[in-house]
């Protein structure tokens, strides 16, 4: 590492900035003792309360430590076939029938930090270490945007000076300026999400300003000692309390879309969904609003990534990942959930139906992926496996036929339906009703510009079904949906409600 990065490493941590938020006792909202002892004690759940939880969630109510421990220790089959069909019952409720879905975008390799579970840590030499450039960024959204057809973007940063708040507000400004003629209109991004490092409030402050979507950062592990092991000292992620207020940060940065998650496989699965809920609570207490979105990775096999041996005694069976999502679901009912393709087909045909909201499509992981020859080398270019590479296309296709509208709608945000008011508009249903025109309008305006005729043919019953359901039950909405859906057919595009 040279002097240079060295030093920019050493002031990126701000005291300050963590001990603002810290109980009086100078302890942190994840109470380990708290967690295991309700875990212990709802080893053996009544019946009766684990329905009383489930009608709880369907209230739309965050549950307490206690309600999702017995949830997490509920085995009785006929329980959990009642919680799988309250997690479809509650998304529905919130969220409507749709799948909205994204791509990642990696835009830089080179870190600072050593993980021992990931290919891009400092000491791997193997790793093609690389950072965009803005012309090599345009192109990969004119494959993106302009031949895929996306919409919406998680842009992914590694932690060193080459990719710092500068960069990324830059990237993210090119990304928004990108604009491809398509077979009857034009294709962008409208929305860029971030996934990043932890970020002092001034710098959160620099993203708010250039149109952060939502801001991710995932705990990794919530388990002090495990996270500990797992992230050294002397790297800024080794510093647990910096990382675990990440999010404190940036709704005090004014940016109210924020997106928290462990990676499963680093720890006890029981203790992490216990924590992602601690972690939502605590936001849900201190800024009135919890985590827009909750994500559950589960860890994947990295190139010379010593850690993966360590964590073999935590790694999740398939039966467990489905009782995380299940679990997260009714525990957190109002929140998104973003199933990734490092599951395979399978797996993920399997979860959709368990509440999941956004799920990414035609996924690659490498810097340049997209718009260059990747057919070689990829476990030193990326830094995992992943399980699902299906096109865009498929996945939109596989989704009709599981009965699914896909959803490219950024509506929401651009109209200012984020923090208090979107979490208000998500527990009354009313977000629904919006998400349903604007999935419908942004459905046809995809299936227009990039779907296959496979693709429309599967599509053309599922658009209809969701615009007689908008008929039925309310004859104005309907009338502007179809004024805007003709309009749409037409040619026009970026219409919405």
């Amino acid at each position: 590492m040279s002097n240079r990065v060295k030093e920019w490493a050493a002031d990126r941590i701000i005291q300050s900035q963590i001990d603002k938020y810290l109980n009086k006792d100078g302890s942190d909202f994840i109470d380990e003792n708290l967690i295991f002892s309700s875990i212990k004690k709802q080893q053996n759940p009544d019946k009766n309360y684990i329905r009383e939880i489930i009608a709880k969630s369907k209230s739309l109510e965050t549950l307490l430590p206690e309600e999702t421990a017995a949830l997490l220790n509920c085995e009785d089959s006929e329980l959990i076939a009642e919680m799988e069909k309250a997690a479809l019952e509650i998304k529905l409720k919130v969220y409507d029938n749709r799948i909205v879905t994204f791509a990642p975008l990696y835009l830089s390799s080179k870190c600072v930090n050593s993980c021992k579970y990931c290919s891009f840590r400092e000491e791997n030499e193997n790793s093609v270490r690389r950072v965009l450039t803005m012309p090599e960024i345009e192109r990969e959204i004119k494959t993106l945007a302009g031949e895929i057809g996306h919409k919406r973007l998680i842009a992914v940063y590694g932690e060193h000076p080459d990719s710092d708040v500068n960069y990324i507000a830059e990237s993210m400004k090119t990304i928004y300026n990108s604009k491809y003629k398509t077979r009857k209109g034009f294709g962008a991004i409208r929305r860029v999400n971030v996934n990043a490092a932890p970020m002092s409030i001034e710098d959160l402050r620099i993203l708010k300003d250039v149109g952060i979507g939502t801001y991710q950062v995932f705990q990794e592990t919530y388990h002090h000692e495990t996270y500990k092991k797992l992230h050294p000292a002397k790297s800024i992620k080794g510093n647990y309390l910096w990382r675990l207020y990440a999010m404190h940060r940036a709704y005090d940065a004014g940016i109210d879309d924020v997106g928290i998650g462990p990676l499963f496989g680093l720890y006890d699965w029981k203790f992490e969904v216990m924590s992602v809920l601690l972690h939502a609570r605590e936001l849900e207490a201190k800024y009135s609003v919890g985590p827009h979105t909750i994500s559950f990775p589960r860890l994947e096999y990295a190139d010379n990534a010593p850690g993966l041996d360590e964590t073999k005694s935590t790694h999740l069976t398939d039966e467990q990942f489905k009782k995380v999502v299940l679990c997260i679901r009714l525990s957190v009912p109002y929140t998104g959930m973003i199933l990734t393709a490092r599951e395979n087909q399978k797996i993920r045909d399997q979860i959709i139906p368990l509440g999941i909201t956004q799920t990414d499509a035609s996924s690659k992981i490498g810097l340049g992926a997209y718009a260059e020859d990747y057919s070689k080398q990829e476990a030193v270019r990326q830094q995992f496996i992943l399980g699902d590479t299906r096109s865009l296309d498929e996945v939109v296709r596989s989704l009709a036929k599981q009965g699914f509208i896909t959803s490219f709608c950024t509506a929401g945000y651009r109209c200012g339906r984020t923090g208090q008011k979107i979490l208000d508009a998500l527990k009354s249903g009313h977000e629904g009703q919006f998400c349903k025109l604007n999935a419908i309008i942004t459905y046809r305006e995809w299936l227009d510009d990039f779907a296959s005729p496979e693709t429309i043919a599967l599509a053309e019953p599922i658009i209809q079904k969701e615009i007689t359901e908008v008929k039925l039950k309310n004859q104005k909405m309907y009338n502007a949906l179809m004024d805007y859906y003709a309009k749409t057919k037409d040619g026009a595009r970026d219409l919405y409600f």
